[in-house]
């Protein structure tokens, strides 16, 4: 069934009533309690720590987040210290978190605060959604439990979790399912303590309501839900279609002139943008015979260094959004540097302790470690 099928013959959604949303709010307070796991954003009213966390917490697991936060919060602890500091040191801390915009949209986003708000973090909701990277749901977030201000929320765990107790079997992600799920994260939301209530719908998401197998046996609220009480709990929501992904075959140069390696930026706007890396080069459709030739001439044209490339060195893989990408990594011998353009990439001569300064695409910093190796 289409998705403009499944919208239409989706039932009419009618929203709990008072009673309902009464039982709900004590059943979940009650759970919280017991059950809340101590993570380290959960110990700080500071609305500047709580934004970092929610902003790491996009699209990455809470398990996950927790080294890279403690990191990156010891490095700028304030707002005025991230809007100071350099976006490459931000990118370096960021690393291996992924989805690197993040970073950049909270360096520029502390700037615009410090510029527009003194270094103090807005605590009105036009202000804070005027703030690049930042939306409703992270916006309801830091002000629910930084300021206890009455904002809802909703994300992954929260839309998969109204889904089931309304049994809306609909795509989340639809323009029909936004409205009533959040006219349900509105109206479940509790006079006072806004800020523990969301951490609370959030973390019972995340560990009792799961995409697969619910764990409707434990789960507080199971009475109260409609989807429960139907047994589709399962399938709804409706899943998202797997996304179709595009093998690429790249080949990366680590060029060496005397004890350092050519790296390069990477541009605005593509993958890891900001970042250093190895130059690499797309060769799905290079024959073999062909293959050293053309990456001795694009890295003319990208770079203006000539250089011979010569052994295989690894062979990596990894998977970046939609695209999944098989790296072969060759030696290359440095021959000359030409005169390069305005339009040229950005580059530099690296040591191995340069390396380990700056910011590298995943790939590239598998690649330093092998070549300091």
């Amino acid at each position: 069934m289409g998705k403009r099928a499944t919208e239409k013959t989706q039932p009419a959604v009618k929203l709990p009533d008072a009673a309902w949303r009464a039982r709900f709010r004590r059943r979940l307070r009650s759970w919280y309690a017991a059950h809340a796991r101590d993570l380290p954003w959960r110990r700080s009213r500071d609305p500047y720590a709580i934004w970092i966390s929610e902003v790491m917490l996009q699209q990455t697991q809470a398990a996950a987040v927790g080294p890279y936060y403690r990191r990156f919060c010891a490095a700028f602890p304030t707002i005025e210290a991230l809007a100071a500091a350099g976006e490459q040191d931000v990118l370096r801390l960021w690393e291996g978190l992924g989805y690197y915009r993040r970073a950049r949209d909270l360096h520029a986003a502390a700037r615009l605060i410090v510029a527009r708000h003194g270094g103090r973090f807005p605590r009105d909701a036009a202000a804070v959604r005027a703030l690049p990277g930042i939306g409703r749901y992270t916006t309801g977030a830091i002000l629910s439990i930084a300021f206890d201000a009455r904002e809802p929320i909703l994300e992954a765990n929260t839309a998969r979790l109204f889904s089931r107790l309304l049994a809306y079997r609909g795509p989340v992600g639809s323009a029909p399912a936004g409205r009533i799920l959040w006219a349900l994260a509105e109206a479940v939301l509790p006079r006072r303590g806004a800020g523990a209530f969301n951490q609370a719908l959030m973390e019972l998401g995340s560990q009792v309501c799961t995409p697969k197998a619910p764990r409707c046996a434990c789960c507080p609220i199971a009475p109260l839900c409609r989807a429960h009480a139907l047994g589709i709990q399962a399938e709804t929501p409706q899943a998202k279609p797997r996304p179709a992904f595009e093998q690429l075959h790249e080949a990366a140069l680590v060029v060496r002139r005397g004890g350092r390696v050519l790296i390069v930026r990477r541009p605005a706007g593509g993958r890891w943008a900001g970042l250093w890396d190895f130059p690499r080069y797309q060769i799905d459709r290079q024959p073999a015979e062909a293959l050293f030739p053309f990456l001795r001439q694009r890295l003319r044209e990208h770079t203006g260094v000539d250089a011979q490339p010569g052994a295989h060195l690894a062979r990596l893989r990894h998977g970046v959004t939609r695209f999944r990408i098989t790296l072969d990594c060759y030696t290359a011998r440095f021959l000359t540097a030409a005169e390069r353009g305005p339009d040229s990439a950005e580059l530099a001569w690296a040591t191995p302790g340069r390396l380990n300064e700056c910011p590298l695409s995943s790939t590239g910093r598998r690649l330093a470690e092998l070549v300091a190796g």
